[in-house]
């Protein structure tokens, strides 16, 4: 563990009794006292606070509308006409159409604030600046990251600051929390409604434990993180989506506004266009699924997928899997054929030498909460 990067919370966390465990080169709590699963079912029922600050954090800075339609060269997404004080889910591609990253991006008014996946920050950041010439690319240093997730997240949030209840899904602003300035944003990686908190460093310790004195509101650590956003069929970068998969295999086609389509007003001009506008308009020959194993064993990342008990030839792979607390039954999701892709479709999944029926579901496993 020496060669980890301690998060500024991390006494703190052993504090609280974490089991901390190594995580995109960072030392990260795992879990606390309570386990994964009842802090997976405390954050669905109540409010969890978890600690994201190996996130990347990054600022563009320069004339807002050249550094909208620069961000744009760089992915499908519309960044142009994304309002002051709102946010939205980008997705940075590569010449072949890959994803190198799935990040949050906010405007900010006269700059955007991106938020972007621990494992890719370095070459994220790289990334921009050698593709956004004129724009000052500019990773924050100096801030913790927080969410505070579930349904009682606004009550616990609000005793702090009331203005974040006139806050909806996916707006961002600037909320007075224990002293400090923060960069609030109504979003999460759970599928529930809650806050995403950007704190400068030296406050983070009192937000954090003003949160945690709130009624309902119990520390969360990474294994059940990773079970919440697999029941709201979220994806995990280098898991679900990577280099090799298209935004239209992975069932983001939603994040693609029409304006960067085929016939839109900005089409095309991102890397990976040609690729990715083809599948949208013919279909992909492989998509995303949700899973749904038959009995109580969950099947993981890495379990081979085939049309039935006979076939000689794998058709897809599980790349997220495990026990979903919520819904009391194993959950996955992989990637199958296009004909293979309907929910109800039952194909055959090989674990340990012996094959099994998978039924492919609809995602996601459990209803979003969020607050529209």
């Amino acid at each position: 563990m020496s060669d980890l990067i301690s998060l500024p919370l991390n006494d703190l966390h052993v504090e609280l009794g974490a089991k901390m465990v190594p995580f995109a080169g960072y030392s990260m709590p795992v879990q606390y006292a309570a386990g994964v699963m009842k802090e997976h079912l405390h954050t669905r029922a109540a409010a969890g606070l978890f600690d994201v600050s190996h996130m990347g954090q990054v600022l563009l800075k320069g004339d807002p509308r050249a550094v909208a339609l620069a961000f744009e060269a760089l992915m499908p997404v519309d960044v142009l006409g994304l309002p002051e004080g709102r946010q939205r889910y980008g997705l940075l591609t590569n010449d072949q159409g890959g994803i190198r990253d799935d990040l949050m991006f906010a405007n900010r008014g006269d700059h955007l604030y991106v938020v972007v996946n621990a494992a890719c920050k370095a070459d994220d950041i790289a990334h921009m600046g050698a593709g956004m010439p004129g724009v000052e690319v500019i990773e924050v240093t100096d801030r913790a990251l927080l969410a505070l997730q579930g349904p009682g997240a606004e009550a616990a949030l609000a005793a702090l600051n009331p203005a974040v209840t006139e806050m909806r899904f996916m707006d961002v602003r600037d909320v007075e929390l224990c002293g400090a300035t923060c960069w609030v944003s109504r979003s999460g990686y759970t599928g529930e409604d809650g806050f995403e908190i950007s704190v400068p460093e030296e406050a983070a310790e009192d937000l954090a434990r003003a949160l945690l004195a709130q009624d309902g509101v119990l520390p969360i650590g990474l294994g059940a993180r990773d079970s919440l956003r697999l029941e709201a069929g979220l994806c995990l970068y280098g898991h679900d989506i990577d280099m090799d998969t298209s935004p239209v295999e992975a069932a983001l086609t939603w994040a693609i506004q029409k304006v960067r389509r085929t016939g839109g007003d900005r089409a095309g001009g991102f890397p990976g266009a040609d690729r990715i506008l083809r599948e949208l308009a013919e279909g992909p020959a492989r998509k995303r699924v949700g899973l749904a194993p038959q009995g109580r064993a969950p099947m993981r990342e890495g379990v081979a997928l085939f049309a039935d008990d006979a076939a000689a030839d794998q058709i897809g792979t599980i790349t997220s899997g495990a026990f979903g607390p919520t819904v009391q039954a194993p959950v996955s999701m992989g990637y199958v054929p296009i004909d293979m892709a309907a929910p109800g479709t039952i194909i055959s999944a090989e674990l340990r030498g012996k094959r099994a029926p998978v039924t492919v579901a609809t995602l996601p496993f459990t209803p979003a909460n969020f607050k529209r």
